[in-house]
């Protein structure tokens, strides 16, 4: 691996853990019905960085990850709309909840993956990430961000 490449990974994983733990906090404070202030600048503008940064790396073909991004960015241009330009009013204040929690989902959804390719003990449970152990795992957080998207629709909704 080159310089210019190991660098940019470090920045691209420092960009990426600031995200998810700004992400956490941001998700505590929606299942509270509370705005997390700077946290939510924090992780806006760290998931944007991470998801776009993702593209940066070498790649010859389209990846499952980049298409996650994908879809990761197109769900943060909708919670800035809702934030910035509604103002969070009627439906809107819900779709932001929803989307924030969504969000993180997409970027814990990469963590796992990247786990499972780069940790030999889980890589050696899933090899090619279409095995069982990979997809119960995936699955499983899954259906706790529903959970979780739900509660922080609700809560945040009516607060």
């Amino acid at each position: 691996m080159s310089n210019e490449l190991l660098i940019f990974t470090l920045f691209h994983v420092a960009l990426s853990l600031v995200m998810l733990v700004a992400g956490a906090v941001v998700v505590r404070g929606l299942l509270r019905g509370r705005d997390s202030g700077t946290w939510t600048i924090v992780f806006l503008v760290s998931a944007i960085a991470t998801n776009a940064s993702g593209f940066g790396f070498p790649f010859v073909k389209l990846l499952p990850s980049h298409i996650t991004g994908v879809v990761a960015l197109l769900l943060l241009v909708v919670i800035l709309l809702a934030r910035y330009a509604f103002a969070l009013a009627g439906p809107w204040r819900w779709i932001y909840a929803v989307g924030l929690t969504f969000s993180l989902f997409f970027d814990v959804f990469v963590l796992i993956a990247q786990a499972f390719g780069k940790i030999p003990a889980l890589h050696r449970l899933a090899p090619t990430g279409g095995e069982p152990p990979f997809a119960i795992v995936e699955l499983i957080v899954l259906a706790a961000f529903v959970v979780l998207a739900v509660l922080a629709g609700r809560r945040y909704g009516r607060a």
